[in-house]
């Protein structure tokens, strides 16, 4: 196995891509003799380094640059749209590292982008053994999906593919395995105006990816609603602050067709001082001091979701691959009800629970693929994209009226 990693590493060396061992990591500060302070993507550079050979993606500039890791289940832990010295825009959750705690739970690393697998909870839910009450005593993610290295099989300069194989359990007693391919890709400034439709105003700097993520079906019979099945749910966990605020574009029209706009009771109903209707827009504040999550289901949501901070002056914006004509899953906590009525659209805020303690803070933007009904063979792909956007609140605002329908100005008459 060592020597397997060291022939890895010595390949994804020559071909150019930026892996930063914990010892050059550290030569590489003393060769620079800079620290970097804590929230710059310099200094989750450096700290990341030590827990593992990541995967650095820049551009040419070196302004834009991710943070990928095998070790942590192909994550994108961290983005920078300023090079070194620019703010990090990935939730790093340094306690949970520095603790050296396996949680039996979860092992909440963080990072800006991670694949999971639903349904959570429900009659297909892959959390929750058989027969099990789902509470979270008995709530277990899969290791695949939580503690697991994954297999890097390739990398350039500008992208980067991940495969797993993996085999669950589902609260029907099915075992379900499969293969998991994740492909990242840093994407230039043209790149990013030709899927956004949008040129990027001037003195706006910029870092996006764009994800593919696929599941095939290897087992020997097909995935349905007796078997049960699965589906990709993609995760971003970003910095929250006082002002950040979280905009969801949807379409509008009757209930009885479209169904409700949000279901917004998933920890308790959010209080309408935090949850606003904008005719079209919902804002949702994400001040990491409230626990909070929303959902929103295929016929509603446009496929694009955003979040502005204005302290950080970062407008990040989501876009996902949504198809209504298809069937996504329930992934509440309750067998009881219909697994074949669910979100594809999700957006968490972080706060204290009962007893004071807390994960973060950080929020989330979050899409789900349609349900895996596959054949032996078949292959289901998700893709879903993010952006960052970094400068003058008034160039911002351009972007986020064209992408997100709403003015940032706005938002500070709301909340």
């Amino acid at each position: 196995m060592k020597s397997k990693n060291i022939i890895l590493f010595t390949v994804l060396l020559i071909v150019g891509i930026g892996i930063i061992s914990c010892s050059e990591n550290k030569n590489r500060s003393e060769d620079m003799g800079k620290e970097y302070e804590k929230g710059t993507f310099g200094y989750d550079l450096n700290y990341l380094s030590e827990k593992d050979s990541i995967i650095l993606l820049k551009s040419e500039d070196e302004k834009a640059q991710i943070i990928l890791s095998a070790k942590y289940q192909a994550k994108v832990f961290t983005s920078t749209a300023n090079g070194l010295e620019g703010n990090s825009h990935g939730f790093v959750n340094y306690k949970f590292f520095d603790s050296g705690i396996v949680d039996e739970h979860m092992n909440g690393f963080g990072g800006e982008n991670r694949l999971w697998l639903g349904p959570e909870g429900g009659r297909y839910s892959i959390f929750f053994e058989p027969g099990h009450e789902q509470i979270f005593e008995n709530w277990h993610t899969p290791k695949a999906i939580d503690i697991e290295e994954w297999e890097v099989k390739d990398a350039d300069n500008n992208n980067a593919t991940f495969i797993k194989d993996i085999v669950l359990n589902n609260y029907k007693g099915t075992r379900l395995k499969l293969a998991v391919e994740r492909t990242i890709s840093l994407l230039n400034e043209e790149e990013i105006e030709r899927k956004l439709k949008l040129k990027i105003p001037q003195g706006v700097n910029s870092v996006a990816y764009s994800t593919v993520n696929k599941i095939t079906n290897q087992n020997d019979f097909k995935w349905d609603k007796e078997t049960g099945t699965i589906c990709i749910w993609m995760l971003d966990m970003f910095n929250p602050s006082d002002s950040a605020v979280t905009i969801i574009p949807y379409h509008k029209g009757d209930p009885k067709e479209l169904g409700n706009i949000v279901k917004s009771d998933y920890f308790g109903e959010i209080s309408s001082d935090r949850l606003i209707d904008q005719d079209g827009v919902l804002l949702f504040k994400t001040d990491g001091k409230s626990r909070g999550k929303l959902g929103m289901n295929a016929l509603r949501t446009r496929g694009i979701a955003g979040n502005y901070d204005p302290i950080t002056n970062r407008l990040t914006v989501v876009t996902f691959g949504v198809n209504p004509k298809f069937v996504y899953l329930n992934q509440e906590w309750n067998p009881e009800t219909d697994p074949i009525v669910g979100d594809a659209l999700n957006a968490y805020n972080d706060g204290p629970l009962e007893d004071g303690s807390i994960m973060g803070p950080f929020l989330e933007l979050e899409s789900s693929s349609p349900a895996a009904f596959l054949e032996p063979g078949q292959t289901l792909s998700h893709k879903h994209n993010v952006f960052h956007f970094v400068g003058d609140e008034l160039m911002l605002s351009q972007i986020s009226e064209v992408l997100l329908g709403t003015s940032l100005d706005t938002l500070k008459s709301v909340f």
